[in-house]
């Protein structure tokens, strides 16, 4: 264990208890006689992706016949950190992992994930200096880059305008060339197609009244935030708050705008007219079935926005296969296999970044999807609320909402709760 992981470890409770078993119990790297295994925990199930991923990882070991085998292990989407974190407190943590954006300060101050800097830097053709700042601050502590944002994704709203012009409706794109794409006018749109089809409004994808997180995409519009940028005051109690969560609860509840608790539709499967998400899941677009497009989020009260999603890529240190973990890491993400992920995920990378190079590898996106809600997005965009000991925040939050979520509900009182019940987490 090197000195830098036992300061890491002192400086955080929660990576001792739960991240940090994999650094005190684990094996020390050492030499190898027989080809390494390497297994790599991820979130999606998407055969699109795995395909993609097994297709460099494929590449990589006919390279390097010191790995013999690379293993996308999927784990649930709800629940992957839980699980994650289970294995690592098992001793049985995986080489490398993708790592939610909310998780990312616990995971960075563990001591758990091996330092990537000077690895990267020293990987000939690698153009460390290609990467943005901005995107990779969240990954970093102490000059060290600890996961790599392989996916910095703007989100954006999928549409169906097959339902919103059998609801009689403007379609997005009509409403944005009038300067009228509003919340108001997304969840009025929204409401008629649910009043007026067989269909749902809108669907903030993986929200599902657990992933509250999620709903960042829509307070960001009213310069709403969970808590202050330093992580220790309490924002579920501002006015800002209070008003956008008066808003969802009315969409909800009133305007039936959006899918209640217990019940959900399927955006891409044609059950709904709208859905907030990433261009990850263009994929799941159905070949022959409604006219869709992509446009940015709308404009709330506080004006024009964007939010992104990351995902960071992280090698463990407490394995016996770390040099060829970070060797991989830095294989799977180099200029050249940065470009192919590109086709689902947006990388941090300043000569990836334009309409050309995304088009080639997202065909299904116009030039002007991936500029208005791609390039502009991670341009202008704040990424979704992190904090340590995010685990027991959420849980928290999620808990205080349950009580948002009926038709009845005292809005400003819940958000007062909510506060009450995380500020001694804030301040820890």
């Amino acid at each position: 264990m090197t000195l830098h992981t036992k300061t890491k470890l002192a400086k955080t409770k929660l990576a001792a208890v739960v991240i940090g078993a994999c650094v005190i119990g684990a094996g020390q790297a050492g030499a190898q006689d027989d080809p390494v295994s390497l297994r790599f925990a991820v979130w999606t199930g998407n055969q699109a992706h795995l395909d993609l991923f097994n297709g460099i990882a494929a590449d990589y070991m006919a390279a390097n016949p010191t790995v013999g085998e690379i293993t996308f292990e999927t784990l649930p989407f709800d629940g992957y950190t839980t699980a994650l974190t289970t294995q690592i407190a098992g001793g049985n943590a995986p080489d490398l992992a993708w790592i939610f954006e909310s998780t990312a300060p616990d995971f960075v101050a563990s001591g758990a994930l091996e330092p990537l800097t000077d690895t990267l830097r020293a990987v000939d053709s690698y153009d460390y200096d290609d990467l943005l700042p901005s995107p990779l601050a969240l990954w970093q502590a102490d000059g060290q880059l600890y996961a790599y944002p392989f996916s910095t994704s703007a989100f954006g709203v999928f549409v169906n305008n097959d339902l919103i012009r059998q609801a009689g409706r403007q379609t997005p794109a009509e409403l944005i060339a009038a300067g009228d794409w509003t919340w108001q006018n997304a969840i009025d749109i929204a409401s008629a197609v649910h009043a007026q089809t067989a269909a749902d409004g809108l669907v903030v994808r993986d929200f599902d009244y657990r992933l509250w997180d999620n709903l960042a995409t829509i307070w960001n519009g009213w310069g709403a935030a969970p808590w202050s940028a330093d992580g220790q005051t309490c924002g579920f109690d501002s006015p800002e708050m209070v008003a956008v969560m008066t808003f969802i609860h009315d969409a909800i509840f009133e305007q039936e705008a959006m899918p209640g608790p217990g019940s959900s539709a399927d955006f891409f499967a044609g059950d709904a007219a709208m859905t907030i998400t990433q261009i990850s899941r263009a994929s799941l677009l159905p070949e022959d079935g409604f006219e869709w497009d992509l446009v940015p989020l709308p404009d709330g009260p506080a004006g024009s926005y964007a939010v992104l999603g990351q995902a960071g890529i992280g090698a463990f240190n407490g394995g016996d296969n770390v040099a060829e973990a970070v060797d991989f890491l830095a294989f799977m993400t180099n200029p050249q296999n940065s470009a192919q992920l590109a086709r689902f995920f947006p990388p941090p990378r300043e000569s990836l970044l334009n309409a050309e190079t995304l088009g080639q590898t997202n065909p299904l996106l116009s030039p002007e999807q991936i500029e208005a809600v791609v390039i502009e997005g991670i341009a202008t965009g704040v990424v979704k609320p992190s904090h340590t000991g995010n685990a027991q925040i959420a849980q928290r939050v999620r808990a205080e909402l349950d009580a948002l979520w009926r038709p009845d509900a005292d809005v400003e009182a819940v958000m007062a709760d909510v506060c009450t019940g995380i500020r001694p987490l804030l301040a820890r």
